[in-house]
Protein backbone atom coordinates (compact mmCIF):
# COMPACT_ATOMS: atom_id res chain seq x y z
CA UNK A 1 0.00 0.00 0.00
CA UNK A 2 1.05 3.54 -0.41
CA UNK A 3 1.55 6.36 2.11
CA UNK A 4 -0.09 9.18 2.29
CA UNK A 5 1.77 11.53 0.43
CA UNK A 6 3.38 14.13 2.04
CA UNK A 7 0.89 15.75 3.86
CA UNK A 8 2.99 18.81 4.44
CA UNK A 9 2.97 19.15 8.26
CA UNK A 10 4.96 17.99 11.54
CA UNK A 11 3.26 14.75 10.84
CA UNK A 12 4.62 11.84 9.27
CA UNK A 13 2.75 9.57 7.75
CA UNK A 14 3.28 6.15 7.21
CA UNK A 15 5.21 4.44 4.07
CA UNK A 16 4.35 1.35 2.20
CA UNK A 17 6.33 -1.96 2.70
CA UNK A 18 8.43 -1.79 0.05
CA UNK A 19 10.10 -5.32 0.13
CA UNK A 20 13.63 -3.64 -1.52
CA UNK A 21 14.93 -6.41 -3.64
CA UNK A 22 19.05 -6.19 -3.57
CA UNK A 23 20.08 -9.57 -5.48
CA UNK A 24 22.20 -8.62 -7.94
CA UNK A 25 20.98 -10.87 -10.70
CA UNK A 26 17.84 -8.24 -10.81
CA UNK A 27 19.67 -5.67 -11.17
CA UNK A 28 21.56 -6.58 -13.91
CA UNK A 29 18.43 -7.59 -15.44
CA UNK A 30 16.99 -4.22 -14.82
CA UNK A 31 20.34 -2.50 -15.64
CA UNK A 32 19.13 -1.46 -19.70
CA UNK A 33 15.98 0.16 -18.57
CA UNK A 34 17.49 1.51 -15.84
CA UNK A 35 20.15 3.25 -18.36
CA UNK A 36 17.47 4.22 -20.46
CA UNK A 37 14.89 5.90 -18.24
CA UNK A 38 17.00 6.71 -15.48
CA UNK A 39 13.92 6.52 -12.94
CA UNK A 40 15.03 3.75 -9.98
CA UNK A 41 16.73 3.98 -7.26
CA UNK A 42 19.65 1.48 -6.83
CA UNK A 43 18.39 -1.57 -5.31
CA UNK A 44 14.70 -0.86 -6.69
CA UNK A 45 13.09 -2.85 -9.59
CA UNK A 46 12.96 -0.59 -12.68
CA UNK A 47 9.38 0.14 -14.51
CA UNK A 48 8.55 -1.16 -17.71
CA UNK A 49 9.27 1.96 -19.62
CA UNK A 50 7.88 2.19 -23.64
CA UNK A 51 9.90 4.34 -25.66
CA UNK A 52 9.05 7.83 -25.26
CA UNK A 53 6.80 7.72 -22.43
CA UNK A 54 6.47 10.95 -20.30
CA UNK A 55 8.75 10.71 -17.08
CA UNK A 56 7.28 12.96 -14.21
CA UNK A 57 7.83 13.47 -10.50
CA UNK A 58 4.79 14.98 -8.10
CA UNK A 59 6.23 17.71 -5.61
CA UNK A 60 4.74 18.95 -2.40
CA UNK A 61 6.07 21.33 0.77
CA UNK A 62 8.64 18.75 1.58
CA UNK A 63 10.37 19.66 -1.41
CA UNK A 64 10.21 23.05 -1.36
CA UNK A 65 12.33 25.54 -3.45
CA UNK A 66 12.80 22.65 -6.46
CA UNK A 67 15.45 23.57 -9.36
CA UNK A 68 13.25 22.77 -11.73
CA UNK A 69 15.30 23.28 -14.97
CA UNK A 70 17.06 20.11 -13.97
CA UNK A 71 14.11 17.82 -13.48
CA UNK A 72 13.58 19.05 -17.14
CA UNK A 73 17.53 17.79 -18.16
CA UNK A 74 16.84 14.84 -15.85
CA UNK A 75 14.11 13.72 -17.73
CA UNK A 76 10.85 15.39 -16.37
CA UNK A 77 7.79 16.37 -18.80
CA UNK A 78 5.17 16.68 -16.34
CA UNK A 79 4.31 17.37 -12.38
CA UNK A 80 2.08 17.65 -9.90
CA UNK A 81 2.33 19.53 -7.26
CA UNK A 82 0.24 19.45 -4.21
CA UNK A 83 -1.92 22.73 -3.49
CA UNK A 84 -4.33 21.72 -0.33
CA UNK A 85 -5.45 19.32 2.51
CA UNK A 86 -8.69 18.79 3.67
CA UNK A 87 -10.50 22.33 4.04
CA UNK A 88 -7.88 24.36 5.60
CA UNK A 89 -4.03 23.49 4.65
CA UNK A 90 -2.68 25.22 1.53
CA UNK A 91 0.92 24.33 0.15
CA UNK A 92 2.76 27.55 1.14
CA UNK A 93 5.41 26.81 -1.63
CA UNK A 94 2.40 25.96 -4.79
CA UNK A 95 2.64 29.03 -6.05
CA UNK A 96 6.19 28.91 -6.66
CA UNK A 97 6.36 25.30 -7.61
CA UNK A 98 3.22 25.47 -9.83
CA UNK A 99 5.01 28.71 -12.03
CA UNK A 100 8.33 27.48 -11.63
CA UNK A 101 7.53 24.54 -13.08
CA UNK A 102 6.09 25.57 -16.10
CA UNK A 103 8.50 28.37 -16.66
CA UNK A 104 10.79 25.25 -17.33
CA UNK A 105 8.67 23.69 -19.76
CA UNK A 106 7.12 21.24 -17.74
CA UNK A 107 3.11 20.25 -18.35
CA UNK A 108 1.74 20.53 -14.62
CA UNK A 109 -1.36 20.28 -12.18
CA UNK A 110 -2.34 20.41 -8.90
CA UNK A 111 -3.42 18.09 -6.54
CA UNK A 112 -5.61 17.98 -3.24
CA UNK A 113 -5.35 15.37 -0.63
CA UNK A 114 -8.14 14.30 1.41
CA UNK A 115 -9.36 13.73 4.62
CA UNK A 116 -12.83 12.96 4.14
CA UNK A 117 -13.64 12.89 7.99
CA UNK A 118 -12.50 16.47 8.36
CA UNK A 119 -15.57 18.32 5.89
CA UNK A 120 -17.35 16.81 2.48
CA UNK A 121 -16.17 16.49 -0.39
CA UNK A 122 -18.05 19.65 -1.64
CA UNK A 123 -16.21 21.97 0.83
CA UNK A 124 -13.04 20.06 -0.12
CA UNK A 125 -12.95 20.64 -3.77
CA UNK A 126 -14.26 24.50 -3.50
CA UNK A 127 -11.23 24.94 -0.97
CA UNK A 128 -9.14 23.16 -3.39
CA UNK A 129 -10.36 25.22 -6.79
CA UNK A 130 -9.82 28.64 -5.53
CA UNK A 131 -6.44 28.31 -4.00
CA UNK A 132 -4.54 26.87 -7.00
CA UNK A 133 -6.29 23.53 -8.52
CA UNK A 134 -7.87 25.00 -11.63
CA UNK A 135 -7.28 24.16 -14.93
CA UNK A 136 -7.56 25.89 -18.30
CA UNK A 137 -7.18 23.88 -22.27
CA UNK A 138 -3.59 25.98 -22.59
CA UNK A 139 -2.18 22.52 -23.02
CA UNK A 140 0.39 22.61 -20.34
CA UNK A 141 -2.23 22.07 -17.52
CA UNK A 142 -3.02 19.05 -15.99
CA UNK A 143 -6.23 17.71 -14.85
CA UNK A 144 -7.27 18.89 -10.95
CA UNK A 145 -6.18 15.86 -9.23
CA UNK A 146 -7.75 13.89 -6.24
CA UNK A 147 -5.50 11.80 -3.97
CA UNK A 148 -7.46 9.54 -1.97
CA UNK A 149 -5.83 6.88 0.22
CA UNK A 150 -4.99 5.62 3.54
CA UNK A 151 -5.48 7.69 6.52
CA UNK A 152 -2.34 9.35 7.86
CA UNK A 153 -3.38 10.53 11.00
CA UNK A 154 -5.68 7.89 12.59
CA UNK A 155 -6.21 4.39 12.90
CA UNK A 156 -9.60 4.22 10.73
CA UNK A 157 -8.02 3.42 7.60
CA UNK A 158 -11.16 4.42 5.56
CA UNK A 159 -11.51 7.57 7.73
CA UNK A 160 -14.63 6.11 10.04
CA UNK A 161 -16.43 6.39 6.75
CA UNK A 162 -18.85 2.67 5.28
CA UNK A 163 -17.90 2.22 1.70
CA UNK A 164 -21.32 3.88 0.26
CA UNK A 165 -20.11 7.29 2.52
CA UNK A 166 -16.66 6.79 1.22
CA UNK A 167 -18.22 6.64 -2.76
CA UNK A 168 -20.22 9.43 -2.10
CA UNK A 169 -17.84 11.52 -0.73
CA UNK A 170 -15.88 11.12 -3.81
CA UNK A 171 -18.89 11.57 -6.10
CA UNK A 172 -19.80 15.01 -4.58
CA UNK A 173 -15.68 16.26 -4.88
CA UNK A 174 -15.79 15.28 -8.57
CA UNK A 175 -19.13 16.85 -9.47
CA UNK A 176 -18.08 20.45 -7.42
CA UNK A 177 -14.36 20.31 -9.29
CA UNK A 178 -16.36 19.57 -12.68
CA UNK A 179 -18.65 22.35 -11.43
CA UNK A 180 -15.77 24.88 -11.02
CA UNK A 181 -13.43 23.92 -13.76
CA UNK A 182 -14.93 21.92 -16.81
CA UNK A 183 -12.55 18.81 -15.99
CA UNK A 184 -13.73 15.64 -14.22
CA UNK A 185 -10.44 14.99 -11.10
CA UNK A 186 -7.90 12.54 -11.97
CA UNK A 187 -7.94 10.14 -8.78
CA UNK A 188 -4.64 8.91 -7.42
CA UNK A 189 -5.56 6.21 -5.08
CA UNK A 190 -4.05 2.27 -4.85
CA UNK A 191 -5.97 -0.89 -5.61
CA UNK A 192 -6.52 -2.10 -2.26
CA UNK A 193 -7.31 0.94 -0.40
CA UNK A 194 -9.84 1.68 -3.32
CA UNK A 195 -11.38 -1.97 -3.23
CA UNK A 196 -11.78 -1.98 0.49
CA UNK A 197 -13.14 1.83 1.16
CA UNK A 198 -15.33 2.10 -1.40
CA UNK A 199 -16.46 -1.56 -1.80
CA UNK A 200 -14.75 -1.98 -5.52
CA UNK A 201 -16.92 0.79 -6.52
CA UNK A 202 -16.87 0.92 -10.42
CA UNK A 203 -18.83 4.38 -10.40
CA UNK A 204 -15.70 6.37 -11.31
CA UNK A 205 -14.55 4.69 -14.53
CA UNK A 206 -14.74 8.10 -16.39
CA UNK A 207 -12.02 9.67 -14.31
CA UNK A 208 -8.85 9.22 -15.55
CA UNK A 209 -6.57 6.64 -12.68
CA UNK A 210 -3.33 7.51 -10.94
CA UNK A 211 -2.17 4.21 -9.67
CA UNK A 212 0.26 3.78 -7.53
CA UNK A 213 1.82 0.90 -6.80
CA UNK A 214 5.62 0.05 -5.99
CA UNK A 215 8.86 -2.26 -6.92
CA UNK A 216 6.91 -3.47 -9.96
CA UNK A 217 7.87 -3.67 -13.16
CA UNK A 218 4.08 -2.91 -14.19
CA UNK A 219 0.79 -0.72 -12.28
CA UNK A 220 -0.31 -4.29 -11.76
CA UNK A 221 -4.10 -5.07 -11.25
CA UNK A 222 -6.00 -1.58 -11.24
CA UNK A 223 -8.76 -0.60 -9.38
CA UNK A 224 -12.06 -2.12 -9.69
CA UNK A 225 -14.08 -0.16 -12.20
CA UNK A 226 -10.96 1.05 -14.84
CA UNK A 227 -9.31 -1.37 -17.74
CA UNK A 228 -6.52 1.38 -17.67
CA UNK A 229 -4.15 3.50 -16.10
CA UNK A 230 -3.43 7.83 -17.21
CA UNK A 231 -0.38 8.09 -14.37
CA UNK A 232 1.64 5.55 -12.81
CA UNK A 233 3.30 6.40 -9.20
CA UNK A 234 6.00 3.57 -9.53
CA UNK A 235 8.34 4.45 -6.68
CA UNK A 236 8.94 7.77 -3.90
CA UNK A 237 12.17 8.94 -4.44
CA UNK A 238 14.60 8.37 -7.33
CA UNK A 239 16.34 11.03 -10.06
CA UNK A 240 13.87 13.61 -9.66
CA UNK A 241 12.21 15.23 -6.61
CA UNK A 242 9.93 13.79 -4.99
CA UNK A 243 7.81 10.26 -6.05
CA UNK A 244 8.46 9.30 -9.32
CA UNK A 245 5.60 8.87 -12.34
CA UNK A 246 4.68 7.60 -15.67
CA UNK A 247 2.28 8.86 -18.07
CA UNK A 248 0.49 6.15 -20.15
CA UNK A 249 1.47 7.95 -23.67
CA UNK A 250 3.48 9.56 -25.33
CA UNK A 251 4.60 13.31 -25.17
CA UNK A 252 2.07 14.27 -27.79
CA UNK A 253 -1.26 12.45 -26.06
CA UNK A 254 0.26 14.12 -22.76
CA UNK A 255 -0.18 17.37 -23.88
CA UNK A 256 -3.73 16.43 -25.65
CA UNK A 257 -4.41 15.29 -21.83
CA UNK A 258 -3.84 18.61 -20.08
CA UNK A 259 -6.37 20.51 -23.34
CA UNK A 260 -8.56 18.14 -22.82
CA UNK A 261 -8.61 15.16 -25.49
Amino acid sequence: MARARKPSRPHHPPRPSRHRIHRSRLMAACAAVLALSGAAVAGTPAPAVAAGEPRGHDVSSHQKDVDWPDSRAKGARFVYVKATESHTYRNPYHARQYDGARAAGLVRGAYHFALPDRSSGRAQAAFFVRNGGGWRPDGWTLPPALDIEYNPYGTHKCYGLRKAAMTAWIRAFSDEVRRLTGRRPVIYTTTHWWNTCTGASRAFADHPLWVARYDAPNPGTLPSGWRAWTLWQYDNGGSLPGDQNLFNGSLAQLRSFARGG
